[in-house]
């Protein structure tokens, strides 16, 4: 397939005389992929150096690999050109990266689960398996992500697509949610996603999960509402998405027995948490600021936070050009660029979700950040209610 085609569309002088643009990440797309293998590789590595610690390694490679290559490889600010937009969204290759990591999300979930079951040739403590059920956490975790890229099209076969990759995690009212109501409303006070100046993440997460989860029932009880309809149905996007994943989670117990089933919840929790932190860092403080007439500002990139590195965007799909993915929802993964403009975290995701693990060391990392985005303003940053009597103060003089 070739990695590139001819662009569409009227050219300016200067396109028509520039080289065709090509993606150079092209053929590393396929990466992302290779995340639910890491269930094997924790076997694998167990299997043949009798260590233990293989159980760990979604945290390790999440937390410590991806980091340090991160910081090896650098930056990752090229971007397609507008010629290259049309003929890059419409390339199947892409779409097939994707479609991929599914079948490679379910094999890994079932060899979990049979290791969960007493297979694989080893004896498993409880800490083995609790560390075997974070790494298929993270790989649930990875799967939102790649259902988030899919629920973003207006296809049958992707939207169904993104269900089943929720499935796993049980957070199917994602698929409502992040595209009716997070992109709504998203860095105002109404989004229970857009985290707040001075909330740490141990409260903002409980705050996102059931804000979330109850903003999507309401969502779609008003779309069954206006069809005449009662929300308990199953025509519900809500409804059909939970009953999803019980049926999953049911067909595991039955095949596997119920030794599996705290493990499965455990690692729907882990997921579910990797993807909060994620939502944690990409507003932390930002706010739209209302108009004269009562309504929001429109989105534009200064109301999410960028990182652009290199390894994360590969294996993330460009979650981390979060900024141009809000300016242009509708935009794929590959044709997302990379936005100067944008406030820029000051490292990539997997290092600053385990900053944001730490408050103390969040706040003191990203506080400031948020004060000099406004000019020092602090009426400007999304706060929360505590926050803006008692931190705002603090703040401000550190800031004089």
């Amino acid at each position: 397939m070739p990695s590139a085609a001819p662009p569409t569309g009227r050219l300016t002088e200067r396109e028509a005389e520039a080289p065709p643009w090509r993606d150079p990440k092209r053929h590393l797309w396929l990466l992302g992929a290779i995340v639910p293998g890491l269930v094997a590789l924790s076997w694998l590595g167990v299997y043949l150096t009798g260590n233990t610690t293989f159980w760990w390694c979604g945290a390790v490679v999440t937390f410590v690999v991806v980091p340090v290559l991160d910081h090896l490889v650098g930056a990752d600010t090229e971007s397609p050109s507008d010629s290259a937009l049309a003929w890059l969204e419409d390339d199947p290759f892409y779409r097939w990266a994707t479609y991929l990591y599914l079948p490679c999300q379910y094999l890994s979930m079932v060899f979990a689960c049979w290791l969960w079951a007493g297979g694989g040739w080893l004896t498993m403590s409880p800490w083995d398996k609790f560390g075997l059920m974070v790494t298929v956490g993270f790989v649930g975790g990875c799967a939102i992500n790649v259902a988030h890229q899919l629920g973003h099209t207006r296809t049958r076969l992707e939207t169904r697509l993104s269900k089943i990759a929720l499935a796993q995690s049980g957070y199917g009212h994602f698929f409502v949610e992040h595209n009716r109501g997070h992109h709504v409303r998203v860095a105002t006070p109404e989004d229970p996603a857009s985290s707040r100046l001075g909330e740490s993440l141990y409260s903002f997460i409980p705050r996102s999960v059931v804000g979330s989860a109850v903003s999507a029932w309401r969502i779609e009880a008003k779309r069954m509402s206006r069809r005449g309809r009662s929300p308990w149905t199953i025509r519900n996007d809500v409804l059909n998405a939970w009953l999803m994943s019980a049926a999953l989670f049911s067909v595991l117990v039955l095949w596997f027995g119920v030794a599996v089933l705290p493990w499965l919840f455990g690692q729907a929790i882990v997921g579910v948490c990797l993807l909060e932190t994620v939502n944690y860092m990409e507003h932390y403080g930002l706010r739209r600021q209302k108009l004269s007439n009562g309504r929001y500002e429109r989105v534009r990139p200064e109301h999410s936070w960028n990182s652009d590195t290199v390894v994360a965007n590969v294996f993330l799909f460009h979650l981390q050009r979060h900024s141009d993915h809000h300016a242009n929802p509708l935009r794929a993964y590959q044709a997302l660029r990379h936005r100067a403009d944008a406030p820029q975290l000051p490292a990539g995701y997997g290092s600053m979700m385990l900053i944001a693990l730490i408050p103390p060391l969040w706040r003191r990392v990203m506080d400031h950040r948020v004060l000099d985005h406004y000019g020092g303003d602090i009426r400007l940053a999304g706060l929360s209610p505590r926050a803006s009597v008692a931190l705002g103060p603090r703040i401000a003089s550190k800031a004089d």
